[in-house]
């Protein structure tokens, strides 16, 4: 069989759509050669590389998810999403919204794996040099280190300091990292950047604009990456109007993701076909 790289691109909540994604791989019985990730990518890139399959993650999403309808009470009788709730640690402080400390442990403990030589599949991070402007690729030593800087978002998530840089997201400079894989056969990129709604003369907030901004940035780059150097699957599911916090619009999200689903499979279909 080829050597199947899969990248794993950042796009905050959007970022869940990779799950079916992963499902495809699953339910085909492919296992990567290696996976590469940026910001939201890196973390479900982690959690799958660690031998999680789709199918789990897309259950422990749903389960620490508020159901449309129920109350924020009735949630909280629910063991995961109290588990949820803690991940929230919230800094008001000068540099970020999160520390994203207690999230990162919540991956210890989902993955059970703190270095990237413990995982089942190779895994590229990738974070930006806060002063440098440049790329750095994280695939040695601690593992969580390496995804919290790699979904650093300024003002969201605070950065991390790394061997005496300043990482923060790694959207700002590879936002869909397939050119990482050129050490594999087959290259399959995933883009859940998605696109924005566009409510009629709506001047978006400043938290929105700033994002919306970013959004922008990623695109640009993505394009650009796409005309040099173009995987051999591209994927990207249509997901319209979610902001990049809202998780809680994770069946939203699956069921925008279900045609790019059905494509993969028909790729990868193609593919096995043809080997």
């Amino acid at each position: 069989m080829h050597k199947i790289g899969l990248a794993l691109g950042g796009g905050g909540a959007k970022g869940l759509a990779h799950i079916p994604m992963l499902e495809v791989f699953d339910d085909l019985g492919i296992q990567p050669y290696r996976i590469a990730g940026t910001s939201m990518g890196s973390i479900i890139g982690a959690l799958y590389a660690s031998g999680i399959e789709g199918g789990q993650i897309r259950q422990s999403v749903q389960n620490m998810i508020i159901a449309k309808g129920e109350s924020f009470r009735e949630a909280l009788r629910r063991k995961d999403v109290r588990k949820w709730i803690k991940f929230i640690d919230l800094e008001f402080g000068p540099h970020a919204l999160f520390k994203g400390d207690r999230f990162i442990d919540f991956l210890y403990q989902a993955m059970g794996v703190s270095t990237f030589d413990a995982l089942k599949i190779p895994l590229r991070v990738v974070a930006t040099d806060f002063w440098t402007s440049k790329q750095v690729v994280l695939e040695s030593g601690k593992l969580l280190p390496a995804v919290k800087a790699s979904m650093a978002l300024p003002g969201v998530f605070t950065p991390v300091v790394m061997r005496d840089r300043i990482l923060i997201d790694g959207g700002g400079v590879n936002p869909v990292p397939h050119d990482l894989l050129d050490d594999c056969d087959v290259v399959v990129a995933v883009n859940v950047m998605g696109r924005m709604s566009r409510p009629s003369r709506e001047v978006p907030n400043l938290f929105r604009a700033v994002l919306g901004m970013f959004d922008i940035l990623q695109n640009s780059i993505i394009a650009e990456k796409l005309k040099i150097n173009p995987p051999d699957i591209y994927v990207k599911p249509d997901i319209t109007g979610v902001d990049i916090l809202e998780f809680h619009r994770a069946g939203e999200i699956f069921a925008q993701a279900e045609p790019a689903k059905r494509k993969l499979r028909k790729d990868l279909m193609r593919l096995l076909k043809s080997h």
